[in-house]
């Protein structure tokens, strides 16, 4: 009996409060669960990826749920387990033995956090030199200019009605002659650039539209007017930092045409939610018109591609070689 004479047990209220919590939760993982694509359930939130480089990156997303969702059990299989069989009996009030000083037990959770870690370590540096690894010469290569609050695309390429060189293009200054060495002869080149108002003629999105060929490895080199950007474009399952005074690269090959959001990853300022842009994946002679119809709009050339590289950064470039 209570002490205010009632013969209601304390814990009735907090087992109907956890059972009602818990009705609740059903109630809203089914409702949840009906508007919910099944079929996209092996992706774990990821989109259908575009490219052929894409599926690594799904695989080491899928792997590493899998591994906190093993670990995730066992942790609150554990956790259950002592609260289940090791409550304080009700009719004894002795302590229970206590454990101290157990070298196995302190032993197993000092490696086995290792050994995830480690492995972890392993896949990820294993997947990220894949990705990160260029051809000596990619089939499109790509200059992308990262400025507050849009982006501009310099298309390294040799197209008719348009003179130059890419390699001596002062506009290019910023890009490394690491980069610029591979680009190919000739390359007079076509630009796009737009502003947060931009619209993509097609479907309304914001942001300008890259255009890039289905099947063609493509190359990416990154660089900033001002402040660090993140180029990612979405269902490419890939990004990376737009930095000023430094340079990366990536390839990629679309495998599936279509037009496909992209956005900047990093908070770069008030207007970063507007940094938006498009890429439209078509075949190889529908790329190559893009170019040719850029090029008798009269943007030929480059525009500048932002802050030269910083002479730190070429010596240590300069020592890794």
């Amino acid at each position: 009996m209570s002490p205010n004479g009632s013969d209601r047990s304390p814990r009735r209220p907090m087992r109907r409060k956890l059972l009602q919590a818990m009705t609740a939760g059903l109630v809203l993982a089914t409702a949840t669960g009906c508007s919910y694509n099944w079929e996209d359930f092996p992706r774990l939130g990821m989109p259908t990826p575009t490219t052929e480089e894409a599926p690594i990156i799904l695989s080491l997303w899928q792997g590493s749920w899998a591994a906190a969702l093993a670990v995730g059990v066992l942790v609150w299989g554990l956790i259950l387990w002592s609260t289940m069989f090791h409550r304080r009996s009700r009719t004894k009030v002795e302590v229970p033995p206590q454990t101290r000083y157990n070298m196995p037990i302190e032993a197993l959770y000092t490696v086995v956090p290792l050994i995830i870690v480690s492995v972890l370590f392993y896949f990820t540096a294993r997947d990220e030199s894949k990705l990160l690894s260029l051809k000596d010469k990619p089939d499109v290569t790509v200059n992308v200019v990262g400025f507050q609050w849009s982006w501009c695309f310099n298309m390294v390429a040799d197209v008719e009605g348009s003179t130059g060189d890419a390699k001596t293009a002062k506009e290019l200054d910023a890009v490394p002659d690491k980069y610029r060495k591979d680009f190919p002869a000739n390359a007079g080149g076509v630009y796009d650039c737009g502003t947060p108002g931009t619209r993509n003629p097609q479907n309304g999105n914001p942001g300008p539209t890259l255009w890039l060929p289905e099947g063609k490895t493509v190359r990416f080199v990154l660089t900033s007017r001002d402040v660090i950007h993140s180029f990612w474009v979405v269902p490419f399952l890939m990004k990376q930092d737009v930095i000023p005074g430094k340079t990366n690269a990536f390839e990629v090959t679309p495998n599936r045409q279509g037009t496909f959001m992209g956005k900047c990853a990093e908070l770069c300022g008030v207007d970063h939610s507007r940094m938006l842009f498009n890429v439209k994946v078509v075949s190889p002679e529908r790329y190559a018109q893009h170019l040719k119809d850029l090029a008798k709009k009269g943007q030929t050339g480059y525009v500048p591609a932002g802050i030269a590289q910083t002479s730190h950064e070429k010596n240590r470039e300069t020592n890794n070689l």
